[in-house]
């Protein structure tokens, strides 16, 4: 039994076109200094985040304040054991969160909202997060990519007095772009929004809409059709989700997340005002985008919150546990398993603090350090959640329920497995972060040499192209041969009396940096148009480039609190550890660059595909139900209850 697996409407685009939407998105320009920018080029500027910047005094204080009724708040009327058996938010808890104002979190005081900065938003993130992740979710989803943000960089003044009032104290968003047969291939997106009048009339089926099924408003994304008086392409709206011809056919399940509201929504002729337009016609995915380059510190934030919990789970459960004659923690094995959680969760906030300080004082470009925190958060939160698992045994593997029913304490740390997973997803999944983050990184060399490996360009193009290269890469290449990591003396202050090292760890990313952007110079030399097909070895220049951040967050961090007499012995330990450990997996993936196994694997998948190796998958049975392997999209009524609901 089969149905068709894409709309009917759906648009046909080649696999070049579908790169040229994404490429015509992206932010062209960089205006302003980016640290990470600068590491993938081979210059580690270590003045754009030392000394750590600080909020201001009044900041802090808002900050702290908030976070002490949040804490309260999730002590005595939050359940999470609750949410995760019957999979749902109570409503009260919801209402409750409204009156406390989190969600208008980031919204500015004089709409109604909290004004917090983005270091104590994620802070906010993290705390309620971990009693529940799918509150985390559920907030983050509103403010995050919701329609607040988008509205704050790029609403009229009009749509801002009308909505984020609404937004900041009652209303719950929802951000509606992914469709059933699109995903992170934004060009084939179906659902249209044809001009009517003083409106727009919406047609289409959007997918995992997290916030979706509860949701007042929406973002929705739709594509406007050219015509004369338009300029059509995709475009971004806000939406009453309660307007005539909008069902929430579904309410999604997951392995995690069991609170989630997320759903299946279907649009068929949703009138929309035009004032309800976000933008001009054809910004839609650029405003997804830089939506995005700040919302994307959410969920490293929750993953942060995740590796407090889990060291504080391993240091209480291997103190306690004893096997042949002492406590697990004193075996090496479980050990080192302890270090490499409070290490990465060291690192992981000096990440995610320094990437939100930075965006709160807007000097620094950060959108690659926001997608390397997203894309570091999301890998090293699960590591570490599995890590606890293996550390306590069968009790990780164990429910908390199920714990809890036969005497022994309820931790949930098969729990926290499950909610982590989807983060490798959310926002973009880690393959495709990849290939974002290896864009922006290669971004300088495309700018001078981008003609010269487009095939489409004509030779006096590639000319001028080769011209302008041969006067950049003149300057540049002699730069990346020597630099202050090979002097024994750089980065003294990282060396203070009676701490760990810190400056050779420092130095070591220097050199690294410069490694790194010497392997991406040799590789488009040796590839040209083909480097992007190396999805492989883009893959790990950019894992290198996550690893020297989080090596220098770290650091830095470190020597904050040194200064600020506040843990420093403590914090130069965590960060010394963690960059030892950095460095191995550092080392391993310079390995992989030019040794690894990807010519094998590809020709192996072409065999798997045309297929040569069913037979090994002979002597199982498929319990798979029926039906297609993509939903039917196709616009029109629909034929199912409307599931919505709302929370007042």
């Amino acid at each position: 039994m089969s149905a068709p697996s894409a709309p009917k409407n759906a648009p046909r685009v080649t696999e070049r076109e579908a790169r040229q939407v994404a490429e015509a998105a992206r932010e062209q320009d960089w205006h302003k200094p980016s640290f990470a920018k600068e590491l993938f080029l081979g210059r580690f500027r270590l003045d754009l985040i030392h000394p750590h910047p600080l909020p201001p005094a009044d900041d802090v204080r808002r900050g702290e304040a908030f976070l002490a009724r949040l804490r309260e708040f999730c002590e005595t009327r939050i359940d999470g054991a609750l949410i995760e058996r019957e999979a749902r938010i109570p409503d009260e808890v919801i209402r409750g969160l409204k009156e406390l104002g989190a969600l208008g979190m980031k919204i500015d005081p004089k709409y109604g909202g909290l004004g917090l900065t983005q270091v104590y938003y994620n802070k906010a993130l993290a705390l309620v997060g971990s009693v529940s992740p799918a509150i985390g979710a559920l907030l983050s989803a509103h403010q995050s990519i919701g329609v607040p943000q988008p509205l704050k960089l790029f609403g009229s003044q009009e749509q801002k007095d009308a909505f984020l009032p609404r937004l900041a104290r009652t209303d719950i968003s929802a951000f509606l772009l992914t469709e059933p047969d699109v995903g992170s291939d934004p060009a084939r997106l179906a659902t249209s929004a044809v001009p009517d009048g003083p409106d727009y009339v919406l047609d289409g089926v959007k997918l995992w809409t997290t916030n979706g099924v509860v949701a007042d408003l929406l973002v929705v994304m739709a594509r406007v059709p050219k015509s004369e008086g338009h300029k059509g392409g995709i475009t971004a709206f806000v939406v009453e989700a309660d307007s005539p011809g909008i069902t929430v056919e579904h309410r999604n399940a997951f392995m995690g997340l069991r609170g989630l509201e997320n759903g299946v929504t279907r649009f068929h002729q949703v009138r929309v005002p035009a004032a309800n337009r976000i933008g001009p016609e054809g910004a839609g995915l650029k405003i997804a985008l830089t939506t995005l380059n700040t919302g994307r510190l959410s969920l490293p934030a929750m993953c942060v919150g995740a590796g407090k919990w889990c060291l504080k789970i391993a240091r209480e459960w291997s103190a306690a546990r004893e096997q042949w004659g002492r406590p697990v923690a004193r075996h090496e094995a479980v050990g080192a398993k302890i270090s490499f959680i409070a290490a990465t969760t060291f690192a992981l906030e000096a990440v995610v603090d320094l990437s939100s300080q930075m965006a709160d004082e807007n000097r620094n470009d950060i959108r690659i350090e926001a997608a390397l925190a997203k894309l570091y958060g999301s890998e090293m939160g699960c590591l570490m959640a599995d890590e606890l698992v293996q550390i306590r045994g069968g009790r990780g593997f164990e429910t908390a329920d199920s714990l809890a029913a036969r005497g022994e304490r309820a931790v949930a740390a098969e729990q926290l497995l499950r909610d982590l997973r989807i983060n490798r997803i959310f926002e973009g999944s880690t393959e495709i972060m990849h290939l974002m983050i290896a864009r922006e990184a290669v971004d300088a060399h495309l700018k001078v040499a981008g003609d010269i490996i487009d095939p489409d360009k004509p030779l006096s193009a590639k000319a001028k192209a080769g011209a302008n290269a041969a006067g950049f890469y003149a300057r540049w290449l002699p730069r990346l041969v020597a630099g202050p990591g090979q002097l024994p003396r750089t980065y003294a202050e990282f060396n203070p009396p009676g701490h760990p090292d810190l400056s050779a760890h420092l130095r070591y990313v220097e050199r690294s940096s410069r490694k790194l952007a010497r392997s991406t110079f040799y590789a488009m030399s040796r590839w040209q148009g083909r480097m992007e097909t190396k999805q492989g070895f883009l893959g790990r220049i950019v894992d290198i480039g996550a690893e020297l951040f989080a090596m220098s967050a770290a650091c830095v961090r470190a020597e904050l609190l040194r200064s600020s007499d506040d843990h420093g012995r403590e914090a130069y330990r965590l960060a010394d550890v963690f960059c030892h450990q950095s460095r191995v997996r550092v080392e391993e993936l310079f390995t992989r660059l030019w040794s690894n196994t990807d010519d094998l694997d590809r020709h192996l998948v072409d065999g798997i595909l045309s297929g040569a190796y069913t037979w090994l998958e002979d002597g199982v049975v498929d319990p798979s139900g029926e039906g297609p392997w993509i939903a039917d999209a196709t616009p029109g009524p629909s034929a199912r209850e409307n599931v919505h609901r709302t929370i007042g």
